[in-house]
């Protein structure tokens, strides 16, 4: 049995998916975060029908018309693949708004069962609504469900168990015949059809709320989503959680954890005693408990930050930074769901770019998917971390300045893409249903964060491990498989293979090979940069997070590394603002589905990354010793070349 969950976005849905199936889905607050379906089981505990239900869960939409990309996975779902019964979750504050995709469900001819969701919150905004008038009325079973509080969803198994099969006549028919129903106007229709859910609702609902007085949430709106103040607020609030969660909060907790890291390194280092070749004690020690725990130490950081953004999202305020945003976004070129993508990439990239495909218009979803890779997703904070403890003693600018560095980059390059394409402005509508502000719930985010913080941990556990272990064998064996001689490392393999890098990075401020291994790895995945450092430098024993570094103090590291402030900041900008990881690049090149789109967003990538971080380290330079850095003049020349290569690409792709 095939159960599918459709509805309006902003309804419940897919927390009423993941409370039925005990899966642990993203839950949103904007139209376009569950951009494919979703499946699961559902619960022993509320399957009482002794099969096997299988749920599918839809992206939101508002209509079957599929104006959208999500309402048409919506429509081909439920008319091609015919699901045993669809269970249409509908907001029970906004009944009017949602039963016009009600009575078009009702049409299709499979069994419906209303979810009569967020019932719980009907007595504090004084409505009352006839339940069972309005199943008379529809003609199918009504269930009342508090999806966050677990309420009602035994009842809804089984009313929609109970349905399977049977036949549930329209309720609203159009006022043509049905030999003339293909010629009449569409319009005509939909307005037969609201009169028809607006007769409805009046016949079912009892308001006693004054809407035209402004309440609290209004009252809130004009402060933080104000198209001036907005933004203050928002840079405000992430550098509080930036704060938090790097400089207070985080390293708290992960003092626990890097003792536990520290311990299994002096274990294993007794455990492996001095009779051991010095190769498997390096590989053992350095490689794999080194590098992977260097990558771990910085979890209990990551997961606080998770957690904080959760809770933003939960309690509807990230929503409100979208619609700041939106006005900014359409004066360079791009349309206001290109938002979505980049707050969704703030958590991974890869979804962030998926999302795009809610964009109609090709260049504008092209443009979003090439962009949104700047967005420092939760793999590039440990980068940000260790730079931040090491060279800037924890500053919480460091963190917040990235995210807004971002922001400008994106900007800008929606800016020079529009110039160089010769793009018409065009119209774009940018509809969001803002949801209301509530306390946000600590087990949903604690949920989310297990999730993230799961995900970060199997790819430290996986990827990293793969390549922390191969970066050390390179850089132990020379091309003559022979080890490597202590002072001769620049013999090694890895030494051989970035020197080339490095030297094209000697402008930058960081043209040694050791940096450039690890900024190459990083392309893998952005964590990789932090255990490469901590293999490449041999600095991985242990890791204090009071400086949030690889050994006992940020001066050492700093010394062994031998960056300025200027060319660390620098080094950080080029591993954020370069092209993301080979699986982010994956799914840039099925939402671009050109090819030639794709190395132009790349080179662009690139193009960008090297050109912030050569004026950060030139300009840095220049102010902190009074002259310009190594490598200026070859530097610009590279800057110039890059930009006009890539400006060439661009133009040519829009000309054919």
């Amino acid at each position: 049995m095939r159960i599918a969950l459709a509805g309006n976005p902003n309804s419940g849905k897919t927390t009423l998916f993941n409370a039925i199936t005990g899966k642990i889905e993203h839950v949103g607050n904007w139209p376009g975060v569950t951009v494919a379906k979703k499946e699961g089981d559902v619960k022993k505990e509320l399957n009482k029908s002794g099969k096997k239900i299988r749920v599918v869960d839809l992206p939101g939409a508002y209509s079957l018309a599929a104006f959208t990309c999500e309402e048409n996975i919506t429509r081909d779902f439920v008319k091609k693949e015919a699901p045993d019964v669809i269970i249409n979750i509908v907001d029970a504050t906004k009944l009017s708004r949602s039963l016009l995709f009600t009575t078009q469900l009702l049409e299709l001819g499979i069994p419906v069962v209303v979810a009569l969701n967020k019932s719980d919150l009907l007595d504090n905004k004084e409505i009352t609504i006839d339940t069972q008038k309005l199943a008379e009325r529809l003609g199918c079973p009504v269930v009342e469900t508090a999806s966050i509080e677990g309420k009602g969803l035994a009842e809804l198994i089984a009313a929609a168990a109970a349905s399977v099969g049977k036949n549930q006549p329209a309720p609203f028919r159009p006022a043509v015949s049905p030999a003339a129903e293909t010629a009449a106007p569409a319009a005509a229709v939909d307005r037969e059809r609201f009169a028809f859910v607006a007769a409805l609702v009046k016949e079912v609902e009892v308001r006693t709320v004054d809407s035209a007085k402004q309440t609290r949430h209004d009252a809130i709106d004009r402060i933080v989503a104000h198209k001036i103040w907005g933004i203050p607020i928002f840079a405000a609030v992430i550098y509080f959680v930036f704060s938090l969660s790097q400089t207070y909060l985080g390293p708290f907790f992960a003092d626990i954890l890097v003792g536990w890291i520290d311990s299994l390194y002096t274990w294993a280092d007794g455990l492996i005693g001095a009779g051991v070749s010095p190769l498997l004690r390096a590989l053992l020690l350095d490689g794999i408990i080194g590098g992977v725990g260097a990558v771990i130490g910085f979890l209990p950081l990551i997961m606080v930050l998770f957690f904080l953004l959760a809770l933003l999202e939960d309690c509807g305020y990230m929503a409100r930074v979208a619609v700041v945003m939106d006005r900014h976004m359409k004066k360079v070129g791009l349309s206001g769901r290109s938002i979505i993508p980049m707050v969704i990439g703030t958590g991974c990239a890869i979804p962030g770019i998926m999302a795009t495909r809610t964009i109609r218009d090709e260049r504008q979803r092209r443009t979003t998917a090439m962009l949104t890779p700047f967005m420092p997703c939760g793999a590039k904070l440990p980068v940000i971390a260790l730079f931040a403890g090491i060279f800037f003693e924890d500053a919480a600018w460091v963190g917040t300045s990235m995210y807004f560095v971002a922001i400008t980059i994106i900007v800008f390059g929606a800016r020079i893409i529009q110039k160089i394409t010769k793009a018409t402005p065009s119209k774009s509508y940018f509809i969001m249903e803002l949801p209301e502000y509530r306390v946000p719930s600590l087990k949903r985010a604690a949920v989310s964060m297990l999730a993230r913080g799961k995900a970060f941990v199997v790819n430290a556990g996986t990827v990293i491990l793969l390549c922390n272990v191969t970066v050390q064998l390179m850089q132990t064996f020379t091309w003559n498989f022979q080890v490597v001689e202590t002072g001769m490392e620049d013999t090694s393999i890895l030494a051989s293979l970035a020197s080339p890098l490095a030297f094209l990075l000697i402008p930058l401020g960081f043209g040694v090979w050791q940096l450039a291994a690890a900024a190459v790895v990083g392309f893998i995945a952005k964590e990789n940069v932090v255990g490469t450092l901590a293999v490449v430098y041999s600095i991985s024993n242990f890791i204090d997070t009071e400086e949030l570094v690889l050994v006992s103090g940020a001066q050492d590291v700093a010394a062994v590394m031998g960056l300025t402030s200027a060319s660390a900041l620098a080094y950080l900008m080029f591993n954020l603002f370069t092209p993301p990881c080979f699986a982010a690049i994956g799914a840039m090149r099925a939402e671009m589905e050109s090819s030639k789109w794709l190395m132009a967003g790349i080179g662009f990538q690139f193009g960008m990354g090297y050109t912030l971080a050569y004026f950060v380290y030139q300009i840095g330079t220049l102010l902190t010793t009074g002259s310009f850095g190594t490598g200026v003049i070859p530097g610009l020349v590279a800057v110039a070349l890059m930009a006009g290569i890539i400006f060439y690409l661009i133009q040519k792709q829009e000309e054919k």
